[in-house]
């Protein structure tokens, strides 16, 4: 196999061949540094490039090897990027912004603890966008993230850098954070598989909770199965967590290999009061309501009502850019600006029940239904900088639409899967999102994994990679 074909390998492959002797950590580490350090100039997938530390522990692995006896973690060896919005100890923090490129934490995020534990292997630091707050990758003083299948395209936001590094190969697998969106429209841009978890599914600790809730941590993969087997690694109480599941009773990953049965499924293609998806998003669900009818799945047009959401969501979201406590004269203008509209704690917590409330009505659509198909986001990509000479008022309101179907989830603390179902005429991959029921996961991920084996498999890789 050649070192492409090993970057692009998938990563329960890449453990099995490691467990099997057949290529070693290092040797697979020192594929991805060398990928990193050809193209991540062109992409700014990373910040942050762990070399030193990725070498070390690859050696580390590869003497462990040795020893036959020893039962390895599932991961083993295989290499990982961390979102730089999560703390890796000893490593900067940036979280988007030039102000803390010295932000340096002495303990990892508990998410990193489990990815670590399963034998993953830290590549970086992956880019985001400043605080997490866009759809889009383009933080002050660093370069912007490209898509790979495109490079004058965006691979979205907040996720960006994550979903641009596992697409063009630079890393196996990624970890990214989700709090409207920044885990499926990143793998939508870039054609991956990305898992928005129910809320309680993956610890936020040591923090308590992101903004009400609305913010979880999740995977990006090529491949259903493997975005499944990482989520399997995320998952889990840890002690003092303000919400939390029940451990499933079968893990994810065997999910992949579990029929869904027959469905109720509903789809849209418009989120009210915002507006309809473009041609091509909208062919994106059409598509896949019509495969999911021949699988045999009962479909319907129809969605919950949205409108009565938005103000609230905008309101809890925003304060999200006060609790990082950065003075406004360090923040992008957009940030600066989100900063002075946030309210008193009073409206804050009106908005939080607000929220609530809007949300039990949308659960309670899921009550006679088991899957509901969106589009990930209501219009194709964006160029990179596309919106740079807007107002902060006018961004944010394209903002506010583009991403329209992505908060909902966020908000009802419900998990969603974004996936690939084909190209457009740009060349950027185009994807749907399956939203399903409070806790039922197990149910997407049998979907999808059976939407993905009855879509033709999309072998292509960007050219520009080569």
């Amino acid at each position: 196999m050649n070192q492409e074909d090993l970057a692009f390998t998938p990563a329960l492959e890449q453990a099995r061949l490691i467990r099997d002797r057949q290529i070693s950590p290092l040797e697979l580490v020192e594929v991805y540094l060398e990928r990193i350090q050809n193209l991540n100039p062109l992409l700014g997938s990373y910040f942050t490039v762990m070399a030193d530390l990725a070498v070390a522990d690859a050696k580390a692995k590869t003497e462990m090897l040795a020893d036959n006896s020893q039962e390895l973690p599932p991961f083993f060896g295989v290499p990982i990027s961390i979102k730089d919005l999560n703390s890796v100890a000893g490593v900067p923090c940036t979280l988007g912004n030039p102000a803390l490129l010295n932000n340096i934490f002495d303990f990892d995020d508990g998410v990193v603890t489990r990815i670590k534990q399963a034998g993953f292997i830290i590549l970086g630091k992956t880019a985001t966008s400043e605080l997490g707050s866009f759809p889009y990758t383009e933080p002050a003083c660093f370069p912007p993230a490209r898509n790979p299948w495109n490079l004058e395209y965006t691979p979205g936001g907040s996720s960006g850098g994550a979903a641009g590094a596992v697409a063009a190969g630079l890393c196996a697998i990624a970890q990214g954070s989700d709090g409207g969106g920044s885990i499926r429209g990143p793998a939508a841009c870039c054609g991956l598989v990305g898992i928005k978890p129910s809320r309680g599914r993956v610890s936020q600790a040591p923090a308590g909770d992101r903004i009400s809730g609305l913010a979880v941590n999740g995977p990006l993969a090529r491949n259903v199965t493997d975005a499944a087997a990482l989520l399997d690694v995320m998952s889990g109480y840890i002690t003092g967590d303000p919400y939390w599941l029940p451990t499933p009773p079968t893990s994810f990953l065997s999910n992949t290999q579990e029929s869904p049965g027959n469905l109720r499924i509903a789809y849209g293609t418009s989120i009210p009061p915002l507006g309809n998806a473009d041609a091509t998003c909208q062919q994106a669900v059409l598509d896949t309501v019509k495969l999911l009818t021949e699988l045999g799945h009962t479909v319907e047009e129809k969605c919950p009502d949205f409108s009565d959401l938005v103000k609230p969501f905008q309101a809890v979201w925003q304060a999200g850019v006060g609790a990082a406590g950065i003075p406004p004269e360090a923040l992008q203008p957009l940030n600066r600006w989100l900063l002075s509209r946030i309210g008193s704690a009073s409206e804050y917590l009106q908005a939080v029940f607000q929220m609530q409330v809007v949300c039990r009505q949308i659960v309670a659509f899921f009550d006679n239904i088991d899957v509901l198909v969106l589009p990930v986001y209501l219009h194709s990509p964006i160029k990179v900088g596309e919106w740079a000479h807007l107002s902060p008022e006018e961004t944010f309101q394209n903002i506010i639409h583009w991403i329209a179907p992505c908060p909902i989830a966020n908000a009802t603390g419900q998990p969603a899967i974004a996936f690939p179902v084909g190209f457009d005429h740009n060349g950027l991959p185009m994807s749907v999102q399956l939203i399903g029921k409070p806790a039922a996961e197990a149910t997407l991920i049998r979907l999808a994994a059976q939407l993905s084996a009855a879509i033709p498999r999309m072998e292509k890789r960007p050219i520009f990679v080569n």
